[in-house]
């Protein structure tokens, strides 16, 4: 749950911090004091879309913090954490910090670490929900049903379609070779030649592996070769010519052994120096044979020095090195051979494709039954919650049925289907909201109360399996009064019992039904606009649902009606408790 929100040079707000409890939180005050900008604020605190009207003016930066708690052990937010490297300690919290800059730029952090906004918002949404009056759009558009009917199905689809992807993901990879090996006649023969232009000169070059590493070590030795025959001369001399290093130490190993047939301790120095002289006398040979053999060769220099060149040249286009240029070679070369049989290997591929697509059918199928199936359960509990909102003889129905295909579609079993990443199935919401009506698109025939009590139906059957800590209701009763409000202010408490919730409303049934209520106030300090949040007293509470009730100015008697709506909700909610206790 949501523990507390803090918001610095947020829009209006200048600096805020909002402590929340469990239950269900209510939001009132008057309109523009900033109710729906806390909402905003905690929206784009789970990662929503950002601009730099956000930020109050005069200043750099908008910053928005929250303190969650999370209970459960086996939440979905501490396997991502460990998946993602972030700690999340003993106490259960979970901090989330988002900075927006006056340049547009967002700085977010999860437990301190710095994190994209991609994982910031992958981590919020398991965390939070937020319903407003933008959802009711996404409820109008079909191509969103397949996504809310599969969130319902949950874990029941997750194996299924994990297995679907993996061999979707190689029908995609088939049809693309297909269609490269497909593509325009001209551009292939094009490309035919390209490979075998170039197969050709790295051919004629008859490269050998490693070969430029031998030729620069060779070139090395040609190139210094004076330099080196001195050396190695001198060295020689040193120890076998003029200087007679080698006898210096033949007299020191002869003295050293007649001592030792006197001293026995000697001995061990006696075979060192023996050892030495040896290993120095062999040494001597291997340089005199070495210097033999050092050339002064210039024409073999320049022949190094051209092959060189040529291998150069073939780097620039090739590779960075001899390796790389004879791994390029045999990569063309394949796909010369691929080109040349290009017929044969179209076919070859169609054969898979063939097998793919049958095997890729029978798992969307299996797919589409499971939708099917759990389509019907979720049709009777949407229904069960709609007669709880005082909608019992609208009909809901769920169609499950295969998406449209096109004749390039690949054929399976004699029909053109069209998969996509989630299977062949398309989804839509159908509803008939009186007696006799057939059912139709929700776009067509829902008014905006009767959206607002659908999605909330869906809310309360989705609230129990999300696993989301913290449910936000952003305006969700508009269009709707009397018993239907007394209604979706009963549904949204129960759905707090299981969930923590926060609710923005204008009913006073809504606000009764709080465990919680916060007023939202706006005033003048210091020529500046400051926002304000208050936890009201019972008092305060009879006050503010009686001015909602009045639309205007309180009385006697609005004091009275909001006393006795106060009254009423707290019987309600005693009577839920013993029901689910």
């Amino acid at each position: 749950m949501l523990i507390e929100l803090s918001i610095k040079n947020f829009a209006i707000i200048e600096n805020l911090t909002v402590p929340f409890e469990k239950g269900l939180t209510v939001l009132t005050g008057e309109t523009g004091a900033g109710k729906s900008i806390i909402i905003d604020a905690i929206s784009l605190l789970v990662g929503g879309r950002s601009s730099v009207e956000f930020v109050r003016h005069g200043t750099n930066r908008a910053e928005i913090q929250g303190l969650f708690f999370i209970d459960d052990p086996s939440h979905v937010i501490y396997e991502k954490a460990l998946q993602l490297g972030i700690e999340i300690n003993e106490d259960q919290m979970v901090v989330l910090h988002r900075d927006i800059t006056a340049q547009g730029k967002s700085i977010c952090r999860v437990n301190g670490k710095l994190v994209t906004l991609g994982i910031l918002r992958e981590l919020g949404n398991s965390l939070v929900d937020i319903h407003g009056q933008h959802e009711h759009q996404h409820l109008m558009q079909v191509e969103r049903h397949l996504s809310l009917l599969d969130q319902y199905i949950g874990d029941k689809l997750t194996y299924a379609l994990s297995e679907y992807k993996k061999i979707y993901k190689t029908f995609v990879d088939l049809n693309s070779r297909v269609k490269q090996f497909s593509e325009n006649e001209q551009k292939l023969a094009h490309r035919l030649d390209l490979l075998q232009y170039q197969l050709t000169e790295i051919e004629k070059s008859k490269l050998k592996p490693n070969e430029d590493l031998i030729l620069l070590d060779e070139r090395n030795k040609l190139a210094n070769g004076e330099k080196l025959s001195k050396a190695i001369h001198n060295s020689y001399h040193a120890l076998y010519g003029d200087q007679k290093g080698l006898d210096w130490i033949l007299s020191a190993m002869n003295h050293v052994e007649e001592a030792a047939a006197v001293d026995k301790q000697l001995i061990p120095l006696k075979e060192t120096i023996s050892n030495c002289y040896y290993l120095l006398e062999e040494a001597t040979f291997s340089l005199r044979d070495y210097y033999e053999s050092i050339e002064f060769d210039t024409k073999q220099l320049d022949l190094v020095e051209a092959r060189l060149n040529e291998i150069t040249q073939l780097k620039r286009k090739y590779g960075e090195n001899v390796t790389d240029i004879l791994e390029y070679s045999a990569k063309i070369e394949e796909e010369i051979d691929h080109l040349i049989n290009r017929d044969e290997k179209i076919q070859q591929l169609l054969n898979q494709l063939e097998n793919i697509c049958h095997d890729l059918f029978l798992e969307a199928k299996n797919l589409s039954d499971i939708r099917s199936n759990n389509a019907k359960v979720l049709v009777d509990k949407i229904h069960q919650q709609l007669k709880d909102l005082y909608m019992e003889k609208t009909k809901f129905h769920i169609e499950v049925y295969q998406r449209s295909a096109s004749n390039k579609d690949p054929l399976v079993n004699g029909s053109h289907i069209h998969f996509q990443e989630d299977g062949i199935d398309r989804v839509e919401f159908l509803l008939s909201t009186n007696p006799g009506e057939p059912l139709k698109p929700l776009a067509k025939i829902a008014s905006g109360g009767e959206i607002s009590r659908i999605m909330l139906a869906l809310k309360s059957i989705f609230s129990t399996h999300q696993g989301l800590t913290s449910l936000i209701f952003d305006e969700v009763d508009t269009g709707v009064s009397g018993r239907v409000a007394q209604a979706i202010a009963e549904k949204i408490y129960k759905i707090s019992v299981n969930s923590q919730v926060l609710c923005i409303t204008h009913l006073p049934q809504v606000a009764a039904m709080a465990t919680t209520h916060l007023y939202i106030s706006k005033e003048q300090l210091d020529d500046k606009t400051v926002t304000k949040v208050t936890a009201m007293s019972k008092k305060e509470q009879i006050e503010e649902v009686a001015r909602m009730l009045s639309g205007a100015e309180t009385t006697n008697l609005t004091r009275e009606n909001a006393k006795e709506l106060l009254a009423q909700a707290e019987n309600i909610k005693d009577e839920y408790v013993k029901l689910t206790n």
